[in-house]
């Protein structure tokens, strides 16, 4: 692995998660069943990969520990209601939401262009309400904003100075802890069979295993692998949007669900609006550096 280059890590991560809406697709367990698992799976596998770092524990790794279940739970919950494209396209909004707490939490200034930008990706998330939609389909949208706006509040709480302290990891660890105590009760009460969550059919059991220790566990050792190798944070972000490409593409090939058309044009809205900003912001940032 010394001789690759660290970007390839992370297009390697990028490449596993997005094959988790194509996998959650083809379980027939609902998304409580299918969450417990997969965290189940998820907890133990990151707990071995980051063992060495420690599972040190504070507030804020409570809190974005909340967060990070939160936003897995609905994540799936989405793909399970509505389209994957739907759901993965929704959750990348997650960047507007930082630009518009981001100087509510670290008091930084709020520039014109990441106006604009909120504005068009507004536009864009408006277009997956249109047509003749189902009311999961509602649902499962709704869910993937939640997720998204999980995601957005998950990535500036890691930031602050105490997320620091501890292995990084640990949110990820403890968040799927919580989503392993919090589905044993769930899901459950949510089946028609009680028992059922302790009894996945081999094929279930196969495709969770596969979406928490590869999906999840693997495709978050090789993301910090690259990070930990230098890889810039813009690099990350811009190879991170193969997963929203790639996700419907998997999911059509061999699921065969199509998205509309007003989710394709509303994803490619704000996959490119969210580009198109990241990529300003480097070259003001590299041109006042000049």
């Amino acid at each position: 692995m010394g001789g690759l280059s660290p970007l390839l890590f992370v297009l390697g991560a990028a490449i596993i998660w997005s094959t988790g809406g194509l996998f959650i697709k083809l379980t027939t367990l609902s998304p409580y069943e299918l969450t417990f698992w997969r965290s189940l799976f998820a907890a133990f596998t990151v707990a071995l990969f980051t063992r060495r770092e420690g599972f040190g524990l504070n507030r804020m790794t409570a809190l974005t520990s909340l967060l990070y279940a939160a936003l897995l739970l609905l994540f799936v919950i989405a793909n399970k209601r509505t389209t994957a494209a739907n759901a993965i396209f929704l959750q990348y909004t997650a960047p507007i939401y930082m630009l518009v707490f981001e100087p509510l939490l670290y008091k930084e200034k709020f520039r014109s262009r990441d106006l604009v930008v909120v504005v068009v990706c507004i536009a864009g998330m408006s277009l997956f309400f249109v047509g003749q939609l189902k009311p999961s389909d509602i649902e499962g949208n709704l869910a993937a904003l939640g997720s998204g706006i999980c995601m957005a509040l998950y990535f500036l709480f890691l930031r602050h100075a105490r997320s620091r302290e501890v292995n990084r990891a640990s949110s990820v660890i403890y968040g799927n802890l919580l989503l392993i105590v919090a589905m044993a009760i769930v899901a459950p009460a949510m089946s028609p069979d009680g028992l059922r969550v302790l009894f996945p059919s081999f094929k279930n059991f196969l495709l969770v295993a596969y979406l928490g220790v590869i999906q999840i566990g693997f495709g978050y050792t090789l993301f910090t692998l690259g990070m930990a190798r230098g890889v810039r944070s813009l690099q990350a972000g811009i190879v991170g949007y193969v997963e929203p490409v790639l996700n419907p593409i998997w999911v059509f090939l061999f699921y065969g669900e199509q998205p509309t058309r007003w989710a394709i044009l509303g994803g490619a809205i704000i996959i490119t609006a969210v580009i198109a900003h990241t990529l300003l912001g480097a070259r003001k940032a590299l041109a006042t550096k000049m």
